[in-house]
């Protein structure tokens, strides 16, 4: 296989905030050949990371305008590039490998498709994970946290989905994924949660199931409840999505269990503490646990402040309510990027 055609849009992935590391035997380039044929790559290599219309890509790069918008509505129907508004027409721009291209193939990805992405997972992804600050900011629920701490709307799930308009889910790409090449685990898939601030975005969407707010809040609950971590994008606005993680499935967690990568996610402004005068001893928290931040000193259990990323998931499952989360000391949280675009900022 000719794999030339894909270098340039590989390069420019990579160049992108979210970034789309190399590898030293082209497996990156082996995952674009699936997904891309050789002329759309290379026209998605022309993209940048601003909309543009037709006519602005067309004046810059040569092409015809008419063969350039088959191409590019063909392109964006399969999530291979954004399309969006601009100046009251269609505009289209280069879009990020992950978050991005991968998760939109959450409906067609076949075993094929899941084989490479694992071997790429294994070569070059944790290279992208490593990169500061993170792609992804771990949130609780407000149940979790203790009734006399203060919870801002962009540190709680149940916050960020009450501020929405409209609200979907869909299959989780990381645990298909897995499934698809024999390793699947037990969580359940349809809990990848997505949200908009206008009404009925998602109504006609090919595969994203329109909810209620109430549905997304038991979708959430679910979620929790299935020990599954909330996680969102690293900025105070614009979150969209929450994703709800494991580290046997989801691309980014995997990156501590199985890369070594430590603070693969941002933790909350949150951290878990034990009340000592009502834990009963009994262990059921240490299983919970994602991140391996809980322990038995003796007969109770203790936390590893280090590990702790402040999701809540341990405090569903203590039958005494022993747990709680309460807010970190202010030096031990990491300033949070305001926006998109600040955090793009930060990240080159």
């Amino acid at each position: 296989m000719n794999l030339d055609a894909y270098k340039g849009l590989a390069r420019q992935l990579d160049a992108l905030p979210n970034r789309f590391p190399p590898t030293d035997d082209g497996k990156e380039l082996i995952l674009l050949a699936k997904l891309f044929t050789p002329e759309e790559a290379e026209l998605a290599a022309l993209l940048t990371p601003a909309l543009e219309t037709v006519e602005e890509i067309a004046a810059r790069t040569g092409r015809a305008s008419s063969e350039l918008r088959d191409q590019l509505k063909g392109m964006s129907k399969r999530g291979l590039i954004e399309v969006g508004k601009k100046d009251g027409a269609l505009g289209f721009k280069l879009l990020p490998f992950v978050v991005g291209i991968y998760e939109n193939q959450v409906a067609t990805i076949d075993a094929e498709l899941a084989r490479l992405f694992e071997d790429y997972f294994k070569s070059g992804f944790g290279k992208m994970l490593s990169i500061k600050p993170q792609v992804h900011r771990v949130i609780p629920v407000n149940e979790t946290v203790r009734n006399s701490m203060e919870v801002r709307p962009f540190e709680s799930a149940s916050e960020i989905v009450n501020s929405m308009q409209a609200w979907g889910v869909q299959d989780c790409i990381c645990r298909k994924q897995k499934a698809l090449i024999g390793e699947g685990c037990e969580h359940p898939v349809d809990v990848c949660m997505v949200m908009a601030p206008r009404a009925n975005v998602f109504d006609t969407h090919p595969f994203i199931r329109p909810l209620t707010h109430d549905e997304a809040m038991r979708t959430l609950r679910r979620a929790a409840e299935a020990g599954l971590v909330h996680s969102v994008s690293n900025s105070t606005e614009g979150m969209y999505y929450i994703c709800n993680c494991c580290t046997c499935s989801c691309g980014i967690l995997r990156g501590m269990a199985e890369l070594g990568i430590a603070n693969v996610v941002a933790s909350s402004a949150f951290v878990n503490q034990v009340d000592e005068a009502i834990c009963n001893g009994c262990e059921d928290c240490i299983s919970s646990c994602q991140f391996k931040a809980l322990s038995m000193d003796g007969l109770l259990a203790t936390v590893h402040r280090v590990r702790c990323t402040g999701c809540g998931v341990c405090v569903l499952v203590c039958s005494t309510g022993a747990l709680g989360l309460t807010r970190r000391p202010e030096e031990e949280v990491l300033p949070i990027p305001q926006s998109y675009a600040d955090w793009k900022a930060q990240r080159i």
